[in-house]
């Protein structure tokens, strides 16, 4: 296992070396003891609230004093003042900060306003936070109390129609299936389009551990704060090589000083399938195989396949948390359990969670030390999905399931699915671990310095197991397949802030380093007897162990990255504002030529309502940005520019005219030193604005992203070379998303408890490849019986990614059979024929929602949806025709809706599968109420918070897609070109309602 290694023993001396400075040389007057001020004589309570509900954590301090207090968990607060003209100054974030003058009063209630747009809501940003009106870039902040409810296993669920220019695809219903998610489009050829995630200050590696299912499954969602989206390249630049696609940031929930609380949460919810396939029942079935000229197979019955490999399936969510401290120490401590079953029959994914969050404050707060660590263990139990939803579609309806003594019943002319659900079964168990902890030093005024190391470390067992039978005959087998992933990361860096008169200045340099080590291994073991224990918890049972079927694998790889970044920040008078990003990456991934990449972005705003000519106009909010930058994607396979070799045996070179080969070592791959990163351009032009005193918000973005030196396996330019294929950038190459995105809010409330919300998120996008040497990469490999070898997406000039290049089907001949265009006119359809007949990728994205509130009532609903993409329906391309309902295999209607095409028709891939892929979903809906606890006796002294709610999960979707689902992509891609809007036997959604209740105390 070859290895780059910057540095071995530096990285570990500056950890130590800065540590002991903090300990052996604290800053000066660190252990000075604190000034009292002299005893106050007079004692104020009172509570705080937004007009509906209490703020706990509100912060109520004397103006011109040292003295503080916090709201606790009900908004009551208890403070003591020197005087009647003592004046409270009463903060909250996103609320406008009150002063009041105590006078007489020893009882107040307070109501706090929404500030304006929330302009002082604070962001995060790379290294760093922002308040969102000093923000220069294109970032989107989604708090917790936005998020989408209902059964979610990962982050990117809860963002799904949320951010503008953000596309979350579920190309799946499997839970835990992997959520598809990209940031203004795909930038790159190759898979690895997914942003760059960020958690408590620690970046990802995105690689599943067991290589199944999606790689954020281990976060519990009720752990969550908020998650911030950069979305242009002015703000992802910081994180150079890894910021082309985007970065997402999530954070998690912290303690608050002086508010003890815990929160117990509780879902149950129920699923079943959104939607069946329409195909034949069994006096359909019965009805039209004699029609095509095929002799019926007549099982004397009536089943539903689909209905038996189904069922309602159960989600039971339980989250326990709590949180509180002192001025100086804060925590949050969380466990959570998710059971959730799959729709299909025999498949569930169980989801424990733990999480402490701590923070120390210590030398009068000039040194701050946070500490998160978290646990993530999964288990997921599946069947053989893909085969038993092609089985539930195609298997004769008229055959029974069981016989009359209940027994599943195996069948020679088909495969009775739920044979499958007794002798298959795959099991994948992960636990992960993930801790960081930061220390912020503050060595002089305005300059500090944070150490940050983190380690995400995660294993995983995937057992695969097919028990042994009779009927039908098997000898058994089990596959296990272990995995390692550790990603240990070590950032130092200074902050500087200067502020003087109208001029504000910071200024960040730092240094990273990151290392990535992924191992696999796998072995097998055949011929097991049956008996009651599954090969799974005794392997040593089977009996069949050689090299020639059960070879033992695996492998190892470790990345490295080594950075060095900086930022520095201007604000003039708070209205004119610049940001310039800078980040060197190198990386073992890239060539001895092209070992460092360098990544600088540069943008500016000009908050125009600050401006004197725009006093008394209608905008309580204008904010003009701009903003240019580079960033790159490295996300090729490890070693791809290092030679490799393999030890022949018997197949050298000959040493004599006669005898054997002599063994040796020869090339497998040569060493490519030029390969260097992908790079992608972007340019930025944004406006925020704000009306109605902050009530409607809203944002516009106009951008452009170019990507070029794209990274693709292509074949070499070395007509010796010893492989069929090799990493190459591919030079003139360029791939262009360009698009608007636009987002408007609007928010109210009255003095009467009565709130409402509405709002929208609209992305118009454009995808192009240009500048491509290749006529067509091909890509999205069809499956089914005759479609060996026939592809479905082509990335050509001219067109964008996910293409669907195809034979353009236009109906039938007077024999029945299939006719398609001939664009050359020669009279011979063949590939040469095949045309651009969309994209999987829609143009339009959007989503709309809106809230209502009055007293103790909630009710929220979202919609979302996208246009202009197509759908190729690989499914129905290999199952449904009328060859196959002639001998017997059950198909939908529409495969018989052509009464002129004849029953010795074939079904190649063709435009004839090819289905508009728009659709509109109520995503969301949400009623709830929340319980006035103070008016509920003595149970109110213990509960401060009762929420009970009912959620609808995935309503309604209108369509003209002809599938389970529009929303899916099945990855067929081929030696690593993305293949996009195929749908083949893909696990279908479900409808699910939730029933959830929410108790504070």
């Amino acid at each position: 296992m070859s290895k780059v290694i910057f540095f071995k023993h530096p990285l570990k001396l500056i950890f130590i070396v800065m540590l002991g400075c903090i300990c052996l040389f604290p800053p000066a007057n660190a252990f000075a003891v604190e000034n009292r001020t002299a005893a106050p004589d007079q004692t104020v309570s009172g509570t705080v609230t937004d007009g509906a509900k209490p703020l706990a954590g509100a912060t109520i301090s004397i103006k011109g004093g040292t003295r503080n207090t916090v709201t606790d968990a009900r908004g009551s607060f208890t403070i003591s003042v020197s005087g009647s003209s003592s004046v409270l100054v009463v903060s909250y974030v996103g609320f406008e900060t009150q002063e009041i003058t105590v006078g007489t009063r020893t009882n107040l209630s307070i109501t706090l306003q929404s500030s304006s747009t929330e302009l002082n809501q604070v962001v995060v940003v790379g290294y760093g936070t922002q308040r969102k009106k000093d923000v220069t870039g294109a970032v989107k902040t989604v708090k917790s109390e936005a998020f989408n409810k209902g059964i979610i296993n990962s982050p990117q669920q809860l963002l799904q129609g949320k951010v503008s220019g953000v596309n979350v695809t579920s190309v799946s219903g499997e839970p835990g299936a992997i959520q598809g998610i990209t940031i203004r489009g795909p930038g790159g050829v190759r898979t690895g389009n997914t942003p760059l995630f960020v958690v408590d200050g620690l970046p990802l590696d995105n690689a599943a551990t067991s290589g199944v299912g999606d790689p954020l499954n281990f976060l519990n969602s009720a752990d969550i704060e908020s998650i911030d989206v950069l979305k242009d390249a002015s703000g992802t630049a910081i994180y150079g090589s890894r910021g082309a696609n985007g970065v997402i940031f999530i954070t998690t929930k912290k303690g608050k000083a002086g508010v003890a609380a815990v929160n117990f949460a509780s879902t149950v919810g129920f699923s079943s399938l959104a939607r069946k396939l329409p195909v034949l029942t069994a006096d359909e079935f019965r009805t039209e195989v004699p029609k095509l000229g095929g002799t019926l197979d007549n099982g004397g019955t009536s089943t539903d396949w689909q209905s038996l490999i189904t069922r309602n399936a159960l989600s039971q969510n339980y989250n326990l948390s709590m949180s509180g401290g002192a001025e100086k120490l804060t925590y949050y401590a969380s466990f959570g359990m998710q059971k959730q079953e799959g729709i299909i029959k025999a498949n569930s994914l169980d989801r424990y969670t733990g999480r402490i969050n701590v923070t120390q404050k210590l030398w009068d707060d000039k040194l701050i030390i946070d500490a998160n660590l978290s646990y993530g263990a999964t288990n997921n139990k599946r069947p053989p999905i893909t085969g038993m939803i092609g089985d539930a579609i195609t298997n004769n309806p008229t055959y029974a399931a069981t016989d009359a003594s209940g027994k599943y019943v195996p069948y020679t002319a088909f495969n009775n699915p739920l044979l499958n659900i007794e002798l298959d079964k795959e099991i994948t168990t992960v636990n992960r671990l993930l801790g960081s902890i930061t220390t912020t030093l503050r060595l002089a005024k305005g300059l500090s310095y944070k150490l940050n190391f983190g380690i995400d470390n995660s294993t995983s067992t995937r057992d695969v197991e097919a028990l042994p039978a009779t009927i039908p005959v098997r000898i058994g087998r089990l596959d296990t397949y272990n995995g390692v992933n550790r990603n240990t990361l070590v950032e130092n860096y200074l902050t500087y802030n200067w502020a003087k008169n109208k001029h504000n200045f910071s200024a960040l340099a730092g240094h990273s380093w990151q290392e990535v080590f992924i191992q696999t291994r796998n072995y097998s073991i055949s011929n097991f007897p049956i008996s009651q224990i599954e090969p799974i918890y005794n392997p040593a049972t089977g009996t069949q162990l050689t090299l020639a079927d059960n070879r033992p694998g695996g492998s190892a790889i470790v990345n490295e990255l080594q950075s060095f970044f900086g930022r520095v920040t201007y604000a003039y008078d708070s209205k004119y504002l610049l940001t310039v990003n800078f980040r060197t990456d190198g990386s073992t991934k890239f060539g001895g030529n092209n070992k460092y990449g360098y990544f600088p972005s540069f943008s500016a705003a000009w908050k125009i309502s600050d401006e004197a000519f725009m006093k008394n106009s209608v905008f309580s909010n204008l904010k003009l940005r701009a903003g240019y930058g580079v960033t790159g994607n490295q996300e090729i396979k490890p070693k791809s520019t290092q030679a490799l070799f393999n030890v022949t045996t018997g197949s050298g070179y000959p040493l004599a005219a006669t005898g054997s080969y002599p063994s040796g070592i020869t090339y497998v791959r040569f060493a490519n030193p030029d390969l260097q990163w992908e790079t992608s351009k972007q340019t930025d032009i944004g406006l925020d604005f704000g009306l109605l005193k902050g009530a409607l918000t809203g944002t516009i973005d106009v951008f452009r992203k170019q990507s070029s030196n794209i990274l693709l396996e292509v074949v070499p330019f070395d007509p010796v070379s010893p492989i069929a294929l090799t990493y190459q950038n591919v030079p003139n190459m360029k791939i262009t998303n360009q698009g608007i995105e636009f987002e408007l809010d609007y928010n109210h409330r009255n003095s009467k408890g009565v709130s409402y919300n509405v709002g929208a998120n609209f992305t118009y996008m454009k995808n192009n490849v240009e500048g491509s040497p290749y006529s067509i990469l091909a890509s999205g490999s069809a499956q089914g019986s005759g479609l060996t070898g026939a592809t479905v997406n082509g990335y050509l000039n001219g067109q964008p990614i996910g293409t669907f290049f195809l034979k353009e089907f236009i109906g039938f001949d007077a024999s029945g059979i299939s006719k398609f265009r001939d664009l050359d006119n020669d009279g011979i359809i063949t590939d040469k024929d095949r045309i651009s007949a969309g994209t999987a990728l829609p143009n339009v994205i959007y989503s709309f929602y809106g809230g209502l509130g009055y007293k103790g009532f909630d009710f929220n609903v979202n919609f979302n949806g996208v246009s202009g993409n197509k759908v190729y329906d690989n499914t129905a391309n290999s199952n449904n025709y009328k060859l196959k309902l002639s001998k017997n295999v059950n198909v939908t209607r529409e495969a018989i809706a052509s009464p002129e095409e004849s029953v010795n028709n074939s079904a190649p891939v063709s435009t004839r599968y090819l289905y508009d892929g728009a659709y509109l979903r109520l995503n969301n809906l949400a009623v709830g109420y929340t319980f006035n606890t103070s008016k509920m006796g003595n149970f109110g002294k213990y509960v401060t918070a009762m929420r009970l709610s009912i959620t609808g999960q995935n309503l309604f979707v209108s369509t003209k897609y002809k599938g389970f689902d529009p929303e899916v992509n099945t990855d067929r891609n081929i030696a690593e070109v993305t293949s996009y809007g195929l749908d083949y036997l893909s696990y279908p959604k479900a409808r699910t309602f939730i029933i959830g209740l929410n108790i504070s105390f």
